[in-house]
């Protein structure tokens, strides 16, 4: 009776926890690191310039394929203007435009956003019969703030489109990896603006609009999440 007592104690203990590891959970929250670049008018080159990023995530779950993410980033945007051609005064008179100018910037950079995923595999270690994977590719839009400061430029504020794409892995049922890569398309071209040269603003003297001829900076990180929050299975209309 004892042996028999164990061995009922024994898969009781393996069916709860089999239950939990089927919990489906409204929300993760974790962090990433990585790095980041800008694209401007003082470097047109990807992953040139490159600097350390941080920040943390937040995302709310509505089913495996569909994600509201929420992230807070810090890190540094720099450039150099070394092998293009940028007139000191482009509202000059002479055939050239200006004088050709040469200078390199450094500023910092915060990203408050809110993007939406769309997983092309449903996400989840469990329901595998609906299809569901442990792993999945993932596309996002969105909208943000960048604030940038430091370097001599002041402070700027302007409005943001991050636009990518990604990678996520559960490892186990409440932890996730992964690594994603987004543009940060924004409504201003003044980023790379120093006190010394603040005509990057508008090298050219040409009038812009919207996204059109703005600065934009990119983000390649890795990120881990942890589920929290499960959701309960006998509420009503909590499918």
């Amino acid at each position: 009776m004892k042996k028999l007592t164990i061995i009922l104690l024994a898969l009781l203990a393996t069916f709860t926890v089999k239950g939990q590891d089927d919990d489906v959970y409204q929300m993760e929250m974790g962090g990433a690191l990585g790095l980041d670049f800008y694209l401007g008018d003082a470097n047109k080159t990807p992953f040139k310039h490159s600097s350390a990023m941080g920040g943390f995530i937040v995302r709310k779950i509505f089913n495996p394929r569909m994600v509201l993410k929420g992230d807070l980033t810090m890190g540094h945007l720099s450039g150099n203007t070394k092998g293009y051609y940028f007139p000191e005064d482009a509202s000059s008179q002479t055939p050239e435009g200006g004088v050709p100018v040469s200078f390199n910037f450094k500023r910092n950079v915060v990203d408050l956003g809110a993007q939406f995923e769309f997983n092309f595999w449903g996400y989840s270690m469990g329901e595998a019969y609906k299809g569901n994977s442990r792993f999945t590719p993932y596309a996002l839009v969105g909208a943000g703030l960048t604030l940038v400061t430091g370097g001599g430029g002041g402070t700027k504020v302007a409005l943001n489109c991050p636009v990518g794409v990604g990678v996520k892995y559960k490892v186990k049922p409440r932890l996730n990896v992964g690594a994603e890569w987004t543009f940060r398309f924004t409504t201003t071209d003044a980023l790379d603006t120093s006190k010394e040269w603040k005509q990057l603003s508008m090298p050219y003297a040409i009038q812009s609009s919207g996204f059109k001829n703005k600065d934009c900076y990119s983000y390649l990180m890795v990120f881990i999440t942890y589920d929290m929050f499960p959701k309960c299975k006998t509420c009503h209309n909590n499918d």
